[in-house]
């Protein structure tokens, strides 16, 4: 991505002049830079940039102005629009009218020209005129002039530049389908309509063949591929071979899948966002790739069912590092669920750190714990745990190997360190896959999250006469017993990643109970994010019209545009609702 879409800060003024503008101009610049420099430390794009802002030339104090500044924003590739001012200004003359660019307005909380008056008057504004804006309002009294921004305004202001450049990063990308359909997982089932309307994003399909095609014929770089072959052999350490006797590959066969599954690594990585090598090679065309932001390979059953299986491609394209060094993770999708690679993406933007791909498997009760490993469970266990596990393409930064403070955390990856990275490979296994499910082989990664991290787990779902709904779980992993590990992850498939999850509870609805977070997760799959950022995804996901049905954040931390008070005091309830009117931000 060579273009960044920026945060457009707008300074709205009282326009009369002969004494009042002149009073005001140097204060309300002034509050416009002192966001710009809270953005410019705080905030990084993907690739570990501080994120830009753009200040309008001139305080806005009419239409004129106003219409200045959307021109200088258009040009500016500004993809989120911040509205501040000190004062009482005209309203639906200075309002920014970009339907598609999310916007918030921050109305300094003071007496002696309440910029409060302003901002609700342009909120009224912006809810007739149907443009949703978030609405910021410091709960103290300060003086005109102060520069300092309370922290109860910095968390709002950082919530919504997050989550709308989250949104404009997305808009215009492409989903990368490889492959079609598995196992009739309905995420694979690409609902074009729902990436277009909701996210601005296209999709993209090639047939699995394309993968093997450029495997047959040397499409792609030789000479990395020589490199990660090295690096592959010397940090990827390969464990026992469980499969039944008569399944067990040579060693042949075996170092021919390690080059098989490198090989796929590059070319799936080429086709999501393509490579000037290939180039260089005559492949012009295949160079290009397909502007992807999200990939997601079906692999089972066709492809597994006679070729090495897509768990290494995944886990490492998933992951902050490969022979390359420390890098940006890629979003793939196990098994083409698009709707868990748009999770996967949504916590990523929000965080800037790679994410787990899990199915959320099973729940393990306290008693059934138990019966079967003969252990209590106490602690932050006592109310039973979740089994996340999938087939061996969870991100290796999982682990939870990195570090901060003796505590396991999951980084941007330009915070990782080189030791950071050897821990999280040391602790990965890859194992020969279980070729029951695999036919063709292939490795698959295992791997046991520590515990003690705090996490959010993400789903979007489509249902029928609504829409898309995301449901959302903040949690932390949990340490068990190794002897109590060993029992329950055997029932499952010893050769792949586990992580043990445990959500806050509520004590109400979905989440009274561990018990009732499984039953009512909506798909076998979840995304996993490192920190507790349901609050963030629930900006997000109000900016795109997306409504959220279960959630444990607490109220206190929710921001969703000032319209949707209109809507209800039931804050779900007045969610659907809005969402419902003012539909997908695309359409």
């Amino acid at each position: 991505m060579s273009t960044y879409p920026k945060i457009g800060i707008r300074p709205i003024i009282d326009g009369r002049w002969g004494g009042i503008r002149e009073s005001l101009e140097d204060t309300t610049m002034n509050m416009a830079k002192a966001v710009a420099k809270l953005y410019e430390s705080e905030l990084k794009y993907p690739d570990g940039s501080p994120v830009q802002c753009v200040i309008a030339d001139s305080c806005i104090g009419g239409v004129k102005e106003a219409a200045d500044c959307q021109e200088k924003f258009d040009l500016d590739h500004v993809g989120v629009s911040l509205s501040v001012t000190p004062c009482w200004c005209y309203g639906s003359e200075t309002m920014d009218m970009d339907p598609i660019r999310p916007k918030a307005i921050w109305g300094f909380n003071g007496t002696e020209r309440p910029g409060a008056v302003y901002l609700a008057a342009t909120v009224a504004a912006h809810n007739q005129k149907g443009l949703p804006v978030f609405s910021i309002y410091g709960h103290d009294v300060q003086d005109m002039g102060d520069s300092v921004i309370p922290e109860d305004v910095r968390g709002k202001l950082l919530s919504f530049a997050k989550s709308g450049l989250a949104v404009a990063l997305l808009r215009g990308k492409s989903y990368l389908a490889i492959g079609s359909v598995s196992m009739g997982i309905v995420g694979s089932i690409v609902n074009a309509e729902f990436f277009q309307e909701y996210l601005g994003m296209r999709n993209e399909y090639v047939d699995s063949s394309e993968v093997l095609r450029r495997v047959q014929l040397g499409i792609y770089d030789e000479e990395e591929f020589g490199r990660a072959l090295e690096w592959t052999k010397k940090h990827c350490k390969e464990g026992a071979d469980y499969n039944q006797k008569h399944k067990v590959k040579n060693r042949k066969e075996k170092d021919e899948d390690w080059e098989f599954v490198v090989k796929m690594t590059l070319i799936i990585r080429d086709l999501m966002l393509g490579n000037p090598k290939l180039e260089e090679m005559g492949h012009a065309e295949e160079a290009m790739g397909h502007n992807a932001f999200i990939s997601g390979f079906q692999g089972q059953r066709q492809w597994t069912d006679f070729l090495p299986n897509g768990d290494f491609s995944e886990a490492i394209l998933n992951s902050s590092f490969d022979w390359n060094g420390v890098r940006n993770p890629y979003m793939v999708a196990t098994e083409n669920d698009s709707l868990n690679g748009v999770s996967m993406a949504f916590n990523y933007l929000l965080t800037n750190t790679a994410q787990i791909f899990a199915d959320v498997r099973t729940y393990w009760s306290p008693e059934a714990v138990k019966r079967v490993s003969g252990w209590k469970p106490t602690g932050d266990a006592k109310n039973g745990f979740i089994h996340l596990i999938n087939s061996g393409s969870a991100t290796l930064d999982g682990t939870g190997q990195q570090s901060e403070g003796g505590k396991p955390v999951m980084k941007p990856f330009w915070e990782i360190t080189d030791k950071e990275v050897k821990s999280c490979l040391k602790a990965t296994t890859w194992y020969p896959a279980n070729r029951d499910y695999f036919r063709g082989g292939g490795y698959s990664s295992n791997f046991l999250t520590r515990g003690g991290m705090p996490v959010t787990m993400c789903r979007i779902n489509l249902i029928k006469g609504i829409g898309p709904v995301m449901q959302i779980a903040e949690g932390h992993t949990i340490d068990i017993p190794d002897k109590v590990h060993k029992v329950l992850d055997e029932r499952t498939d010893k050769t792949w990643p586990t992580t043990w999850f445990v959500p806050e509870l509520t004590g109400e609805g979905a989440f009274k109970d561990v018990y009732s977070v499984m039953a009512n997760w909506g798909s076998n799959h979840g995304a996993i994010s490192y920190g507790h950022i349901g609050h963030d995804l629930i900006t997000m996901a109000s900016m795109l019209r997306i409504p959220v049905c279960m959630h444990n954040v607490p109220s206190d931390r929710l921001f969703r545009p000032a319209t949707w008070a209109a809507f209800g005091m039931d804050s779900e309830g007045s969610d659907y609702r809005a969402c419902e009117v003012f539909g997908p931000l695309y359409k």
